[in-house]
């Protein structure tokens, strides 16, 4: 992967950055774009949802420095922070089921975690802030597509986080005079996605059951919808982010999706086509907190950061589909 540069001109070569979350399966793979193109990376990770395997490859890349750290500890971040050119924050607690059951760890890693990350960064003289937030701000607003300017109510804990790091890295932005970019992802899926865990997303899950023959569980009617990411546009947007010499694209927040809709059943269709398999899945129960459909509108992101989502949803679907399969041998 990464066969594009997305960084441009940039001097990348010369750049130290910190990923935080980068045992993680967005943050992994940003950390691999970096290595790839030059850049001297940190990752602070707990390794609470992040994977070792995921860093594994680079562990003997002398470019490459693991601090294994908690951003709910301010002395963790500090020490993450010291010489850093950039942050890009990934770090957090995900999965809205989980919010909904553990709404204090969500609160203490997406909104204490975010407020220290950004102090540490303050205290060190960075300037350049990258973050992720998440497309489940929009809540109950019903548009679609999502713009960015129009949300609704937040319908989880985990969501009411996200929206709360948008709230302060607007006001740091002008009490500090940082340069905060962040990114309402939407569904992201790929490569160093793991089905693990009770809070596992859909698509590593449906490709796992898929390969080793289990039941596949689609919550609700499956013809919610969601606008699937595959992973490698999310990591040229963050690269564009970090480098961007845009002064109108800075203390922005972006959509970050295709543009597309499909439903869970279109999904996993795709999957057990791409698996080669005749299968079919099981409806259950909706889960609380869940929005009904989702779709980007990602003009904003393609008009002031050069965005462009190259890789559709069924390319993107078969990369992963290949990916899980080379690695099950």
């Amino acid at each position: 992967m990464y066969n594009i540069a997305y960084h441009g001109n940039a001097d990348i070569e010369n750049k130290k950055i910190l990923v935080t979350g980068g045992a993680g399966f967005i943050g992994s793979n940003i950390v691999e774009y970096l290595l790839k193109y030059g850049a001297k990376v940190r990752v602070l990770d707990n390794f609470l949802s992040g994977f070792r395997e995921n860093i594994e490859p680079f562990l003997s890349n002398p470019s490459f420095e693991l601090i294994e750290g908690d951003i709910s500890i301010i002395e963790d971040c500090q020490g993450a922070c010291q010489g850093i050119d950039i942050v890009c924050h990934q770090a957090a607690m995900g999965s809205v089921p989980r919010s909904v059951k553990e709404p204090h760890l969500s609160t203490l890693y997406n909104i204490t975690g975010f407020v220290n990350m950004v102090h540490a960064a303050h205290s060190n003289g960075i300037k350049r802030f990258v973050y992720a937030s998440s497309s489940s701000v929009y809540g109950d607003e019903p548009n679609l597509p999502k713009k960015e300017e129009k949300i609704g109510t937040p319908l989880s804990p985990y969501a009411i986080t996200k929206l709360s790091n948008e709230l302060f890295a607007e006001n740091f932005g002008k009490l500090y005079g940082m340069e905060f970019i962040g990114f309402r992802y939407f569904n992201v899926f790929g490569p160093k996605q793991s089905p693990k865990g009770a809070y596992a997303a859909v698509i590593p899950l449906f490709i796992d059951a898929c390969f080793n023959d289990k039941e596949v569980y689609v919550n609700g009617d499956g013809k919610q919808t969601r606008d699937f990411t595959f992973v490698e546009n999310v990591v040229q947007i963050n690269i564009k982010a970090m480098f961007t010499e845009h002064s109108e694209s800075l203390n922005q927040v972006y959509n970050v999706g295709c543009g597309g809709r499909y439903n869970l059943l279109e999904l996993f269709e795709g999957i057990r086509l791409a698996v080669g398999i005749d299968k079919k899945p099981i409806l259950r129960e909706a889960r609380e907190g869940d929005i009904r459909d989702s779709q980007a509108d990602i003009s904003k992101a393609e008009r002031l950061l050069g965005y462009d989502a190259h890789i559709d949803f069924y390319k993107g679907l078969q990369l992963t589909v290949d990916f899980f399969k080379s690695n099950s041998n």
